[in-house]
């Protein structure tokens, strides 16, 4: 039997742990709303770069905060954005889907404020300019898709590497479009895969993306499976984690 000293001592003890994990809870929280955010790849949309399966994380503070990437409970809604950050050409974005804000999108900034933006025969014309791609080899997509690989480079000096799995599809051609202000055009790097910002939003596309739509920068891969059906289904299939996957970086 315990006595006074013993039972405050007992008490000390769980108040400590019960300390420990409330302020590791709150870190998490800050982090995973506030700093960061983890999402799942659903679909193919951005292969090469990300997979079906992928999760990634998107950093929530270079863009800065809107009502769509605050802190979940923690800020009321807002217009425009606080401590705003300029997405640049080439950045994998993630961002709230403008006919349906309830979801997630991730595409590729490709237009910024005032570029003319159009798409000639299957390849990409920023402000009137080509954008160079150089054939790298054949690439099977994860719906068994043939495709072939290029690597594009923008007019900033950025490098991705993008699929076409068709010669003629229906968004190879476009007529020029300019991008509003404080807006952006997103595109998939499955260019024959992606309703992207070729396609309008009444058309059930994305078409622009207002910035306060803006969630976060992806820049890593944290993990892969394959197929991601949720962590029950995961932990017991250990053997489907894509290793060269983990911690793997984008661009």
């Amino acid at each position: 039997m315990l006595d006074a000293a013993g039972l405050r001592q007992t008490f000390g003890k769980y108040q400590s742990e019960l300390r420990f994990w409330l302020v590791t809870g709150a870190v998490l929280l800050v982090t995973t709303t506030a700093v960061a955010q983890p999402f799942s790849i659903p679909s193919g949309s951005m292969e090469p770069t990300l997979l079906v399966g992928d999760r990634i994380a998107a950093n929530k503070f270079v863009y800065g905060y809107s009502k769509y990437s605050s802190p979940v409970g923690l800020m009321p809604e807002f217009k425009g954005r606080i401590w705003e950050g300029t997405p640049e050409r080439g950045d994998i974005a993630v961002f709230r889907l403008p006919g349906d804000p309830s979801v997630n999108f991730v595409k590729r900034v490709i237009g910024l404020p005032g570029d003319r933006i159009q798409m000639r025969g299957g390849e990409l014309y920023i402000n009137d300019g080509a954008v160079p791609r150089r054939a790298i080899g054949r690439f099977t997509t994860q719906l068994g898709e043939q495709g072939t690989q290029y690597i594009e480079t923008l007019p900033n000096g950025r490098t991705h590497e993008i699929i076409k799995t068709s010669a003629r599809h229906e968004l190879d051609d476009m007529p020029e479009f300019v991008v509003p202000a404080n807006s952006y055009f997103m595109l998939g790097d499955n260019r024959d895969n992606s309703a992207d910002s070729r396609v309008p939003v009444e058309s059930g596309g994305v078409g622009c993306v207002p910035t306060e739509n803006l969630v976060g920068r992806v820049n890593r891969v944290l993990f892969s499976l394959s197929p991601f059906d949720g962590w029950v289904s995961a932990l017991a299939h250990l053997s489907e984690l894509r290793v060269s996957r983990l911690l793997h970086a984008v661009e």
